[in-house]
C-alpha cells in the first residue's frame, strides 16, 4: 500500500468509527469504503442461520428497485452469501473463489441482477458470525474497472475487523441512549421529585414531579439553569445539602442527611441530597448530585387494590381504612363520608379482625407497607358505603 492509500485508510477508518457515534455519517462513510475498495456500490446486510430471511442494514450506489428485487428472488442466486457460513470471518472472497467467472456470467444473477447496474463482478466478507446470523459486506465490481483482484479483497480485509466494531459500538451507543430515555420515563412517573445537579449546581434533568415544584414556585423555583430557594429557611437547607465536597466522609454523611424545609405557603418538604460517584477526570457537566424532594404528608400513595386483595378488604371497608390514614377519627370519618358513626365502627372492627391490628396506628403502619412510588394515585371511586 501506498503512502497516499495508507493515508487515505487511515482516515477512511476514523469515519468509520465517527459514524458509530452519528448514525447520520454511515452512509458517507459505506460511500468511501466503497470508493477505497474500488466498488461502485457496497451493502451491508445480514443472512441468518436457517437462511430464512435477510436484513439490509446499510447500502450505496444501488436503487431501491434493486434491493427489493434482491431481498425478492436474488439473494437464493447469490454464489457468495452462504459461503461465509462455512469459511473464518474477515475472509475476502471472490466469484472465481467458487465457480469460473465466464460461468458466472452466464447465471441469471448476473445476467438479471448486475449486469443491469453496470456490474461486471463482486467481493464479499464476513463482518460478524454468530450461530444464528451472519453478516457480510458485499461490493460490486462496475464493468469500468474489470474483475475483482487482490488489492481489492486485501482492502476489503484490513477494512472488517473496523466495519465491526464499529457496528458494535453503535450498538451499544443505541442501547444506551435507550436505556436513558427509558430511566427518563421511570423518574416522570414517580410521585417524588428528583432532580440531578452538575458539579456547578446546574440542573442537569429534572422529572415531571421536580418541574411541577419549580412551576408552583413555592419552595424551589428555576432561575435559567438554576434552583433558588424561595426564603431564607429553604436557602440555608438547599445550600448545604448540594454542596459538593471531596472529603469522603462529608459526603457520606450527606448521603444519610434529610433536611425538613417549609414553602412560602406553609407546605412542609423533605429534601434529601445524594452525591454521585463520578470519575474525575470526566467534564464537569455530567450529574454530581441527586435532589430529591418530598412533600411531608400523612396520605402516602398507596396500592389500594393490593391492600383490599392481602386482607379481602370489601369496597366500604377500604374507603374506611383510606379515610382513617387521611382523616383519623371515627366523628370526623363518619363526617366525611357521609355514614353513621356506628357503620364506620362496624367496619373498624372488621378491619382489625381481618389484618390482625389492635388499633388504629397500626392500621396505618399496615397500610404504610404498601405505599408506591408513583405519581398517579388510586381513585376509590363514590360507591356509597
Amino acid at each position: 500500500m501506498t503512502i497516499l492509500h495508507a493515508n487515505r485508510f487511515s482516515s477512511l477508518v476514523g469515519e468509520i468509527y465517527d459514524a458509530a457515534v452519528n448514525p447520520a455519517l454511515r452512509s458517507g462513510a459505506l460511500e468511501q469504503v466503497s470508493h477505497f475498495v474500488g466498488g461502485c456500490a457496497a451493502t451491508i446486510l445480514s443472512r441468518d442461520s436457517a437462511r430464512l430471511s435477510i436484513e439490509i442494514h446499510q447500502h450505496f450506489g444501488t436503487e431501491s428497485r434493486f434491493r427489493q428485487l434482491y431481498r425478492d428472488r436474488y439473494v437464493e442466486l447469490d454464489p457468495l452469501l452462504d459461503r461465509h457460513l462455512t469459511i473464518a470471518a474477515e475472509q475476502t472472497i471472490g466469484v472465481t473463489d467458487v465457480m469460473p467467472h465466464a460461468d458466472f456470467l452466464a447465471t441469471s444473477f448476473y445476467r438479471e441482477w448486475m449486469e443491469p447496474q453496470g456490474a461486471i463482478d463482486l467481493a464479499t466478507v464476513a463482518l460478524e458470525k454468530s450461530d444464528v446470523r451472519t453478516t457480510i459486506l458485499q461490493v460490486l465490481r462496475h464493468r469500468s474497472r474489470g474483475t475483482v483482484d487482490e488489492p481489492m479483497r486485501e482492502r476489503m480485509r484490513l477494512l472488517a475487523p473496523h466495519l465491526q466494531r464499529s457496528r458494535i459500538m453503535g450498538r451499544q451507543i443505541r442501547a444506551r441512549a435507550h436505556t436513558v430515555d427509558d430511566l427518563a420515563d421511570v423518574l416522570d412517573g414517580l410521585s417524588t421529585a428528583i432532580c440531578l445537579l452538575d458539579a456547578d449546581g446546574r440542573v442537569v434533568h429534572a422529572n415531571a414531579a421536580c418541574r411541577r415544584l419549580f412551576a408552583d414556585a413555592n419552595l424551589l423555583a428555576m432561575v435559567g439553569d438554576r434552583i433558588v430557594a424561595r426564603n431564607t429557611q429553604a436557602d440555608k437547607i438547599f445550600r448545604s445539602l448540594c454542596e459538593i465536597d471531596s472529603d469522603v466522609g462529608t459526603r457520606s454523611a450527606a448521603r444519610r442527611q434529610i433536611e425538613l424545609a417549609t414553602s412560602v405557603d406553609g407546605q412542609h418538604y423533605l429534601l434529601h441530597a445524594c452525591p454521585l460517584k463520578r470519575d474525575r477526570s470526566l467534564s464537569r457537566d455530567i450529574a454530581a448530585t441527586a435532589l430529591f424532594v418530598q412533600k411531608a404528608s400523612t396520605m402516602p400513595s398507596l396500592a389500594a387494590d393490593a391492600i383490599a386483595a392481602a386482607f379481602r378488604l370489601t369496597p366500604s371497608e377500604l374507603r374506611v381504612l383510606m379515610a382513617i390514614i387521611e382523616i383519623g377519627g371515627v366523628p370526623d370519618i363518619a363526617a366525611k363520608l357521609g355514614i353513621a358513626e356506628t357503620t364506620v365502627k362496624t367496619h373498624l372492627g372488621r378491619l382489625f379482625e381481618k389484618t390482625g391490628a389492635g388499633r388504629q396506628a397500626d392500621l396505618v403502619k399496615i397500610a404504610a407497607g404498601f405505599a408506591v412510588p408513583f405519581a398517579q394515585r388510586t381513585s376509590f371511586g363514590d360507591d356509597a358505603v
